[in-house]
């Protein structure tokens, strides 16, 4: 169709430009009277086809669809515990990653914040609208464990924060102990709880919910870096958005199962956060394993923030080494004159 308009608006467009008088001016009348009534046609065409097509939808299927996606068939115990955990926010891990990758921790802190703060309004919204099988599950919501995150958090950046405004020869000690601690412990409580549930673990190892673990953290990890390069974001800041939006706080959601379902009814699913946990933290240390690589092989010029802020470092300790000296060299010169 749209060809055919073109074709006319050619032909317009020549006997405009080749004709004259009243032949011209009736041919012109014609064909545009002709583009007009195909540009109609078509419309009509596409209503018409539009509305055979919407006859073969049911409203029903078409809300069960939106409300009940369909892609890995689980059955709703397991559905609903996927769905608790993509639902939950940021948590530590994604600022211990964003450090790995060469972050941005400001930004890290900042958007975790902002992501429990939100979580306490809309993880019950959220659990309403896709959960409407388990009511009043909205109403397990840890809110006092949500609030203790955010304490938590804001507390102890803020010691950091004074810590490095403060005493900052003291920072990089502080930053590589609590690294230290955070390995060794991380590595003896996914051994403790490994050796826990060693006779048990096996009953969720399930095609449909290694699939849902492993894409998950992979899908938000991939999507946050995406729209983040769109947005014209810097690559450290792209890298800690990439980490906030691939993580979530695990511990929230293992919560919400403990309180919402009996045992007898979650079953082994109670276990599916530690496999969750599992995907994130490989995924995301292979991230960082092979981003770590490449600065390796190629130094960091996408960074200008991080270049930026050496540079005015560098130029800061050599204005301050330029004034010690001159400072020296009066010293010496008062000394010589007495």
């Amino acid at each position: 169709m749209n060809l055919i308009n073109s074709s006319i608006d050619r032909v317009l467009i020549d006997n405009d430009g080749g004709l004259s008088g009243n032949s011209s001016m009736s041919n012109t009348t014609t064909f545009r009277a002709m583009n007009m009534t195909i540009n109609f046609l078509s419309l009509a065409i596409v209503f018409i086809t539009m509305i055979s097509l919407g006859c073969t939808m049911e409203i029903s299927k078409i809300k069960a669809h939106i409300l009940k996606p369909k892609v890995l068939q689980m059955d709703p115990i397991k559905a609903v515990t996927v769905l608790i955990c993509g639902c939950c926010p940021g948590g530590t891990l994604s600022n211990i990653f964003s450090l790995i990758v060469k972050g941005d921790m400001n930004l890290s802190i900042v958007m975790t914040t902002c992501s429990t703060f939100a979580a306490l309004g809309l993880m019950p919204l959220l659990l309403c609208i896709l959960c409407q099988g388990f009511p009043g599950l909205q109403k397990a919501v840890p809110y006092v464990g949500i609030v203790t995150t955010i304490l938590c958090t804001l507390l102890a950046s803020t010691i950091g924060i004074l810590i490095n405004h403060y005493k900052p020869k003291y920072s990089l000690i502080v930053k590589k102990t609590g690294l230290w601690i955070l390995l060794i412990s991380s590595i003896t409580l996914f051994i403790l709880s490994a050796y826990v549930v060693k006779d048990v673990l096996w009953m969720i190892v399930m095609a449909d919910l290694l699939t849902a673990a492993a894409l998950m953290p992979l899908i938000g990890f991939t999507l946050g870096y995406v729209l983040s390069v769109i947005c014209k974001l810097s690559p450290q800041c792209s890298r800690t958005v990439s980490m906030e939006t691939g993580f979530q706080n695990i511990q929230l959601c293992t919560a919400i199962l403990k309180v919402a379902f009996p045992a007898q009814v979650i079953g082994p699913m109670f276990l599916f956060p530690l496999i969750y946990v599992a995907f994130q933290c490989s995924e995301a240390f292979l991230m960082a394993l092979c981003f770590t690589s490449y600065r390796t092989l190629k130094p960091p010029a996408g960074d200008k923030d991080t270049n930026k802020y050496a540079d005015a470092k560098q130029e800061e300790e050599k204005k301050q080494l330029k004034q010690n000296q001159q400072w020296s060299a009066e010293e010496d010169y008062s000394r010589d004159e007495e």
